[in-house]
């Protein structure tokens, strides 16, 4: 089992003038401490259910750019953005640069997006969900498209909602990274594990299904695998990821209880976990994390 690190706050009510040092420094200490992906939040407002509205968040993108300018190994993704926030083509188009400019470190995180107040705070568009589901599909042709051969694919891309005329992409992604293997694309993960929408498209266009923990995650990743037997492909191709909150209590006494909850993941079948770290500005827990949970979840599921 892997572990990543999910940024969902940058340095909470630091002044802005320290945010990038700090941002810097947490970064470098997760690399260090051996987890293998930085995951920030895309939204343009604190999520109301992580903390104040009013507290510090930065635009997913040039964020994660700014990471992989301060990182040499860790690869880097939105958990998640929602489709509502950019134009298909545009976001193909981040991802493409992020991963050009990092050596091929780049994921696509993707999914049919909540509104933390933000959407109605600057006037967005926010479709009804049905609408957004097939936003999500036609998203992921795009990307597709974009990513296909040497300079994007020949054919226009239209759907109900989007239409691209000529997929080009130029630079294109990186296929062979430094760190060695070969993929034809950036791995696509998609958040969600909705039964009926999500985890059929899922099975089809993704290479990281991001779950949520709980009583029902052993069935959705069973039903996943079913899906995908449906439509011929191996499930194994998928890796089954989980989100997930690091607490590991005022003085690390908490290792053994998080070590438990991993290792009963990667039973279910989860081999990522990407979690937020409870007092992360602090460096200690990421420590922590890197010296006594990140070496022994590595054995799990082996």
């Amino acid at each position: 089992m892997d572990i990543g690190l999910h940024l969902t706050n940058f340095a909470l009510d630091t002044p802005s003038e320290r945010i990038g040092s700090r941002l810097a420094e947490v970064v470098r200490t997760a690399e260090d401490s051996g987890f293998s992906v930085v995951a920030v939040g895309d939204h343009l407002w604190q999520s109301p259910w992580l903390g104040r509205v009013e507290q510090n968040v930065l635009e997913a993108y040039s964020t994660l750019s700014f990471i992989a300018a301060h990182t040499s190994r860790v690869e880097l993704t939105a958990v998640v953005s929602g489709v509502h926030y950019r134009h298909p083509a545009m976001l193909g188009k981040l991802v493409t640069t992020l991963d050009v400019l990092s050596g091929g470190r780049a994921w696509l995180g993707i999914g049919t997006g909540t509104s933390t107040g933000d959407v109605e705070g600057y006037g967005l568009p926010f479709p009804p969900l049905r609408d957004r589901y097939e936003m999500l599909e036609e998203a992921l042709r795009i990307c597709r498209a974009m990513w296909t051969g040497a300079r994007g694919g020949p054919e226009a891309v239209s759907g109900k909602h989007f239409h691209v005329e000529r997929p080009l992409n130029a630079p294109q992604v990186v296929r062979n990274p430094p760190a060695g293997g070969h993929r034809p694309h950036p791995p696509v993960l998609i958040g969600g594990d909705g039964e009926r929408r999500t985890l059929p498209l899922v099975a089809r266009y993704a290479d990281v299904a991001s779950l949520r923990p709980g009583p029902e995650l052993a069935s959705k990743i069973e039903l996943l695998d079913r899906l995908c037997a449906e439509i011929g492909r191996n499930p194994r191709e998928i890796r089954k990821s989980c989100v997930f909150a690091f607490d590991l209590g005022p003085s690390g006494g908490g290792v053994g209880q998080v070590l438990g909850q991993l290792e009963r993941m990667a039973e279910m079948g989860i081999d990522l976990v990407i979690g937020r770290v409870a007092g992360v500005d602090e460096l200690t827990p990421l420590e922590v994390l890197g010296c006594e949970v990140i070496p022994v979840a590595a054995e799990f599921g082996r």
